[in-house]
């Protein structure tokens, strides 16, 4: 669902659904193709056999007009096209294509917005296509990290100054007190149904993570008289970034909040940007008091996470930030993490995202909704539909648009889908094994017996089986971590824990007669590396040369 126009393609490949405002479509085709949609149509492949022909019927006929006429209103400006007979027998034989591959494609108004997104038969991309779609929205951090590095360097030399100057800069707030203990703030005064949600959340949070305590510790005898032990310790001081921006996001608070109280950590800074009056959302209060931070640093963006990173005279200096935050925020946290601050991040953060798996019988406005969802988080977000070729695309993308053009945040929304897709593959099997390249920060299975398919699933930052699992529960109240590893880094990452919150040390612990049967092994393998003092550290101890 986008504003602008869709890209170009390999029209054997990629087709189109959408609703209209076609003269903006026309207009903004030339100058706002994605480079990397061109890319994939740039190149025309030596078009493919279509075997046997196939006996169409009337509503095939029909599928295929409609389909003509969507990618015609979509893709004003494919190669060649014109405004004639053989353009139109050109759209023709593209709408064609798409009934021969079972792909149902119709255009689905939804006035005044334009909204479309691409669809691909997987099938029928070459190699290098087919890695290409794995690709998310290109993030150019070469500038980004120009801009943040003069404030984090500020912030570092001159403190809390630096602090207050970037926060009338970039969010209009003069504060007084950069930081504020929470003990020191009033409780917040909060309708009792919106306090009752986020009680029921934090519950959950905290017996969900509470439960991850039950497997830390280790406590092995390997031989007899060697003990080995890995015991867990809290980190010290941590940061915690709850964005505002564009939403604020008190759950956020609660994702990482409450698994650092159950991990002991001692100092917590919860890093978020002030209200225009210089105060804190009191949603945020409200979660920061009921699960023990200590500190609120009333700063956002770079400058907040500097802040945590090399300490200042009010702010706490942290080990380890947490939370996500827009481009400047990712930026700075992987600054930090290089630099001599001394200080660890929880993972890399990208743009929000969402991969949904549905069959013939998810439900169109289930289906729909679960894209949006995502899609209006920001309009660097990215939401991939992965479909069986029985599910009908009409009705998922009549749906998407009729809920897209009604969200209070539908312009965001718009831009997001403008580089979201949906792939039709040939199987279940084949969605999943796509899913795991993909690696999504967020995965939706909405087909029938989805328990069966998650052994098959190995790269996701948070699985949501069946369909009455919507992302949202994961997002707010259900007890898991909203907080994932996005662009593709679930393939090495997993989303926060209470594992995130501590650090481990192993332990060791020999009798006599453990060194007497585990010392010769050891003397002799020091000997093989030539390191004689390692050798004689146990020699010595066993009274032998």
């Amino acid at each position: 669902l986008s504003g602008r126009a869709a890209p170009r393609h390999n029209p054997r490949d990629v087709l189109t659904f959408a609703s209209s405002r076609r003269s903006r479509n026309r207009r903004e085709t030339a100058s706002r193709e994605p480079a990397r949609a061109s890319r994939l149509g740039a190149q025309r492949r030596t078009p493919r056999s279509p075997g046997p022909r196939v006996p169409r019927h009337r509503d095939s006929v029909r599928s295929s007009m409609i389909a003509a006429s969507a990618i015609h209103r979509v893709v004003p400006a494919l190669p060649g096209a014109r405004s004639s007979a053989a353009s139109g027998s050109r759209r023709a034989a593209l709408a064609r294509r798409a009934v021969r591959g079972h792909v149902n494609v119709r255009a689905a108004v939804a006035e005044p917005d334009q909204m479309s997104i691409r669809t691909y038969v997987y099938d029928n991309l070459n190699a290098e296509e087919r890695v290409e779609i794995l690709k998310r929205p290109r993030v150019d951090f070469t500038s980004i990290l120009g801009t943040v590095a003069p404030i984090v360097d500020a912030v570092a030399t001159r403190g809390d100054a630096a602090v207050r100057e970037y926060t009338s800069k970039f969010d209009g707030v003069d504060v007084d007190a950069v930081v504020v203990r929470v003990e020191d703030l009033p409780d917040p005064i909060l309708d009792d149904d919106v306090r009752e949600a986020f009680d029921v959340a934090y519950e959950n949070i905290k017996k969900f993570h509470e439960a991850q305590k039950d497997v830390a510790d280790v406590d092995v005898e390997t031989m007899p008289g060697v003990r080995c032990r890995r015991v867990s310790r809290p980190i010290g001081a941590v940061g915690l970034y709850v964005p505002g921006g564009t939403a604020v996001l008190p759950s956020t608070a609660l994702m990482l909040a409450v698994p650092a109280a159950i991990a002991g950590c001692k100092s917590v800074v919860l890093a978020t940007p002030p209200r225009k009056d210089g105060s804190v959302v009191p949603e945020v209060l409200y979660v920061a008091k009921k699960a023990g931070v200590t500190h609120i640093l009333k700063a956002g963006g770079a400058q907040a996470i500097a802040a945590m990173g090399h300490g200042t005279e009010t702010c706490p200096k942290v080990d380890k930030i947490f939370g996500p935050g827009n481009q400047f925020v990712t930026a700075a946290k992987m600054t930090l993490q290089n630099s001599e601050a001394m200080v660890s991040i929880d993972m890399p953060a990208g743009p929000s995202e969402v991969l949904v798996i549905a069959d013939k019988d998810a439900h169109p406005s289930h289906v729909a909704a679960d894209l949006l969802s995502q899609a209006e988080h920001g309009p660097d977000s990215q939401v991939v539909l992965v479909v069986t070729p029985d599910v009908n695309l009409d009705d998922i993308c009549a749906a998407v648009a009729k809920q897209a053009a009604a969200l209070p945040r539908s312009d965001i929304t718009a831009k997001a889908l403008g580089h979201s897709y949906a792939v039709v593959v040939p199987d279940i099997a084949a969605a999943c094994e796509f899913s795991n390249r993909y690696a999504p920060e967020h995965l939706i299975v909405n087909v029938e017996n989805a328990e069966s398919l998650l052994p098959s699933l190995d790269n996701a930052g948070s699985v949501f089986l069946g369909r009455y699992t919507p992302e949202s529960v994961g997002d707010y109240a259900s007890g898991t971590n909203h907080v994932l590893p996005t662009y593709g880094y679930s393939r090495m990452y997993s989303g926060v824990s209470l594992d995130s919150f501590v650090k481990y040390m192993t332990v060791q612990e020999l009798t006599k007669e453990g060194l007497d049967r585990l010392g010769p092994s050891v003397a002799r393998m020091a000997a093989v590396e030539g390191l004689e003092a390692h050798r004689q550290a146990v020699t010595l101890r066993l009274g032998i040369e």
